[in-house]
């Protein structure tokens, strides 16, 4: 095992080592032999030269190219005893910076002349990480047959890979990963001639025609230590290989080419394997046991394959050389308890990174955890593990990221986590802990830069009790504490924080003012989150921002005029609180990066700030429940991206200006209770509107036939209690997305258009999660089971039709009946005639029914108690008759004003009795049994007949048929009779004799 490992630390020291190897080979830099005489050839010379004239050089990378002695110019290595060029290192050294103004600034390009041809004896070309704007790949570099290295990764050159590189037999590493401006298939014919070839990166190089044929190809280079494939588009991994030629492979990284098949079996037989990445493709099937035999391996990654489904062989664990291993975003199930007892068993444990998120994996995290002593990165995130944090786990002192955020683990947090000196980021959020946090918990944490513990439950159960005067080690940068009891006084360990960026401390049970040494702090804040607290005071506005910085104070105490905040925040989060005043005028011109504003639930009094207009990428405009008056200033043509306006409940008065009707990003436009007037705007470039609420205003004219011909997303339409007139227009059943549609309170005449049916919105099941995912969770007041409910976090499950208190008129459409996923139907207060349509039965979801102060007549239907969630009910006032039924869930409804106002109706709960010939509705079936029913009894009756029939004349034919049957049958009959008679004479003969007996006595 000890021979083993050597051989595997040096494979892979090799690899590290290997350009660098070739380079001292066959090449001394030029500030290597400073001291040598030996000068560059003037052939040579005059062909760099050349080279430099056809390149672009922004940054001035090749000033030096001047003078006699061109083996003392940057990036041209010549031999020490001929002078001869044998390396042209041109590559980007600010590749990192290649996205940047930095990197772009030092990136040759222009175009490569074929003077390089004169550069006989060169062995290494780079020309990697620079930007030749999409010229072909030079062909002519497969002339240069000594070369041994060429790197032209990631340089933005064009076409296709030159057939004539195959020309380089001598080439030992050869890069030309990403080398393209835009993908361009490619094949792999040439490959096969490069018999020396060590180290092949064509990561980003569309192979896809290849996919039948790659790994054959690929197989042919005997002496290849590293292959690099990933991102080419293979798709195909075969299963079997018959012979293994590159026996030597160190490192195979085929990631990210979409493999839909099994993990192939002679993986297994390239046991010099130190790195295998297979990530980001489709892999399936179960994990094998034989991946211990790869013993030499370091790194494993199988993460991003979705649809390896199985458990942690336990062989794993026999990799004692592993340093990473990354499984994340699979299905692997079960415990790892196993596989962790295996790998405790090395001598020698190496493990750096474990990363197993994004599974289903369970269990109890073992105490043999604990002894993978080299571990730093740790993330189990996103499984079902429960249980404790081990003890042991304070071991883990190489450990510098902590991952185990939705799980389902409970418990204490266990203080030897105070002993993690090398943790930099914890995140625990979503679990069930519980217990007492203290000082103990944080006392070696030096390195600690952030901390996140968060719940989405608003219930705590975890405790931090932290002296006053305790100074933490650790400097944060990222503090994030949600549904965690941290008050009632504002935590005072936080007063040497100077370098937070990122700070959150929600319902934490805080009720206290914000001390003025945490404002004092000269902090610069991405993210600043205090909500759902009991903060009180006034908001000073000191804080420093950074770019696109977020504050969030919602739902505390605050009090006091609104202040203006830093000009670089993007989102502003004030609502719920006692804020007072204006709205400050120069709010627009002194916060110009605002894109979320929601100031709602204050006292905020006044008119809306013109300078509002000056917003031009806001896209949440919430500003209601406030007392702000005036009309609504004329700025939305500047408001280009707004996406959510909420001004409800306010005293806002006027006309809606006509600019409104040009926001076409605009999603929900809420306006309800309010003192607006006049006919609406029109707003036919909103097309993509999902909530339209303008309730409890002044508006007046015809419902807008163009609400239904443009707004074909809509999910809300709210018009009720206003002054709208005229017919409710048939282009409305066109929404079909609408779940609720409330016109009531206004004096709308004429029929329910018979096209209501249509609304499939309130046939389908439910919401997606892909249809509320836009949802903005607003506020809607909504009348169900008589009386006026608030919806808000729920609102998408809300189904609603509400046409009351209007002037309408006709029959009950028997189409409403097929919205069979109404919750709410008010069709009240209107002039309806004729009878409730018999299939109203079909509403099966249906809660709330008012259909009173209407003139319906006839009875009421046999199919409505199948109505079984109805807990709402009314009837009354019209012109009902017949008995009440009393089964299913009518037995509840016996509140008599249901039914009163009703002459014709009968029996409980009203005091009228019902005479005889008046029935009650019978009770469907629950099999549906109905006008089947009937079917079936017609049925019967018909099949009794002809039974009879047939019975029949089987025995009176057989006797018409027969002569000896029918002598028979009649002698029969005969004797039957004489018989009787002669026993009713007998018992009339005894009947006389006691007759005369009695009355001689």
């Amino acid at each position: 095992m000890e021979h083993s490992h050597k051989s595997a630390s040096i494979s892979l020291l090799s690899l590290v080592l290997l350009s660098w190897i070739l380079y001292l080979e066959t090449v001394t830099l030029v500030f290597c032999n400073a001291d040598v005489n030996v000068d560059c050839m003037n052939i040579e010379k005059k062909a760099l030269l050349k080279l430099k004239d056809g390149l672009t050089d922004p940054s001035d990378r090749l000033s030096s190219w001047v003078g006699e002695d061109c083996c003392k110019w940057r990036g041209v290595g010549c031999n020490n005893t001929t002078g001869r060029v044998e390396s042209l290192n041109l590559r980007n050294s600010y590749s990192d910076d290649l996205d940047s103004d930095v990197g772009t600034l030092h990136a040759l390009g222009g175009e490569i002349n074929p003077s390089l041809l004169d550069l006989k004896d060169i062995v290494y070309l780079d020309l990697s990480m620079n930007n030749f704007g999409g010229i072909k790949l030079p062909s002519f570099i497969g002339s240069l047959e000594k070369l041994k290295y060429l790197n032209i990764s990631r340089a933005s050159f064009g076409g296709v890979i030159p057939p004539n590189l195959g020309n380089l037999s001598r080439l030992l590493y050869l890069d030309l990963s990403y080398y393209l401006v835009e993908a361009i298939e490619n094949d792999l014919r040439w490959l096969p001639s490069l018999s020396s070839l060590k180290y092949l990166d064509l990561g980003g190089v569309d192979l896809t025609k290849t996919a039948s044929y790659w790994l054959p190809t690929v197989n042919m280079l005997p002496s290849l230590v590293e292959l690099h494939l990933s991102t080419c588009g293979l798709s195909i991994l075969p299963p079997t290989l018959p012979y293994i030629n590159f026996t030597s492979l160190s490192v195979l990284d085929l990631s990210s080419n979409g493999f839909n098949s099994t993990i192939p079996h002679w993986l297994f037989n390239l046991t010099e394997l130190v790195h295998l990445d297979l990530k980001f493709n489709s892999l399936h099937g179960m994990l094998p046991e034989r991946f211990g035999m790869l013993t030499f391996l370091k790194t494993l990654d199988l993460s991003e394959n979705s649809n390896i489904e199985s458990r942690l062989p336990r062989n794993l664990g026999l990799l004692c050389n592993l340093q990473t291993l990354k499984l994340s975003v699979n299905k692997i199930s079960g415990e790892i308890t196993e596989f962790l007892d295996s790998l405790s068993g090395c001598a020698n444990i190496t493990l750096e990174t474990l990363d197993l998120g994004y599974n289903n994996l369970s269990g109890n995290l073992p105490n043999s955890l604990g002894y993978l002593k080299s571990l730093r990165y740790l993330k189990l995130w996103y499984n079902s593990f429960h249980g404790r944090i081990p003890e042991s786990i304070g071991n883990l002192t190489s450990l510098e990221n902590l991952y185990l955020t939705k799980n389902q683990m409970s418990g204490a947090i266990p203080e030897s986590f105070g002993q993690l000196s090398s943790l930099v980021a914890l995140e625990i959020n979503d679990n069930k802990w519980e217990g007492v946090v203290t000082e103990a918990h944080f006392v070696k944490l030096r390195n600690l830069e952030e901390v996140s513990i968060r719940k989405d439950s608003s219930n705590i159960s975890l405790i931090f009790n932290i002296s006053s005067d305790w100074i933490p080690p650790f400097k944060l940068r990222y503090l994030s504490i949600s549904s965690c009891q941290l008050g009632p006084k504002f935590p005072t360990w936080l007063r040497n924080q100077t370098e937070l960026v990122i700070v959150g401390l929600i319902n934490a049970r805080i009720s206290d003012i914000i001390p003025d040494w945490f404002w004092q702090l000269d902090l610069l804040l991405d993210d600043l989150d205090f909500s759902n607290n009991q903060l009180s005071g006034r908001v000073p506005n000191s804080l420093r921002f950074s770019l696109r910085g977020i504050a969030d104070l919602s739902s505390n105490h605050f009090a006091g005029p609104l202040l203006l905040w830093s000009s670089n925040i993007s989102g502003l989060y004030l609502n719920d609180n006692l804020f007072s005043g204006p709205i400050p005028h120069d709010l627009g011109e002194v916060m110009p990066l605002v894109e979320d504003l929601d100031i709602s639930r204050n006292s905020l009094t006044g008119r809306i700030p013109l300078s509002i207009g000056n917003l031009s990428r806001l896209t949440t405009l919430v500003i209601s429940n406030n007392h702000l008056s005036g009309e609504v200033p004329n700025f939305w043509n500047s408001l280009s991206e707004v996406y959510i306006v909420d001004m409800s409940n306010n005293g806002l008065s006027g006309a809606l200006p006509i600019s409104m009707g040009f926001l076409s990003t605009l999603r929900f436009l809420i306006l309800s209770n309010n003192k607006f007037s006049g006919k609406l705007p029109l707003l036919k470039n909103c097309t993509g509107m999902k909530s339209l609420d303008l309730g409890e205003n002044k508006f007046s004219g015809n419902i807008p036939a163009w609400i239904g011909e443009s707004m074909l997303s809509l999910w809300i339409l709210r018009l009720s209690s206003n002054l709208f007139t005229g017919h409710i227009p048939s282009q409305l059943c066109g929404l079909s997305n609408l779940h609720i549609l409330d016109l009531s309170n206004n004096d709308l005449v004429g029929h329910i258009p018979l096209c209501v049916g249509n609304l499939s919105g309130l046939k389908i099941s439910e919401a997606t999660d892909t249809d509320t995912a836009f949802l903005y969770q607003g506020e809607l007041e909504v009348v169900s089971k008589g009386r006026v409910l608030q919806y808000d976090t729920i609102l998408y499950l809300v189904n609603s039709l509400d046409l009351s208190n209007n002037n309408l008129s006709g029959e009950l459409p028997v189409e409403l009946t097929s919205l069979i996923m109404l919750g709410t139907l008010n069709l009240s207060m209107n002039h309806l005639t004729g009878i409730i349509p018999e299939k109203i039965g079909n509403l099966k979801s249906i809660e709330t029914l008012d259909l009173s102060m209407n003139k319906l007549s006839g009875s009421i239907p046999q199919s409505m108690v199948s109505l079984t969630f109805v807990t709402h009910l009314n009837l009354s006032h019209n012109n009902l008759s017949g008995k009440i039924p009393t089964s299913n869930q009518f037995n509840s409804l016996i509140d008599p004003s249901i039914y009163q106002g009703n002459a014709g109706l009968c029996g409980s709960p009203l005091p009228t009795p019902c005479r005889d010939n008046e029935e009650t509705p019978q009770v469907p079936r629950e099999d549906g049994e109905g006008d089947d029913g009937k079917s079936e009894k017609v049925w019967l009756m018909i099949s009794i007949a002809i039974g009879f029939i047939l019975g029949f004349w089987v025995v009176v034919g057989s006797l018409v048929i027969n002569k000896t049957w029918r002598y028979a049958y009649f002698r029969f009959l005969d004797r039957m009779k004489y018989a009787v008679l002669d026993f009713v004479l007998a018992i009339g003969k005894c009947l006389c004799k006691r007759s005369g007996i009695d009355e001689l006595s």
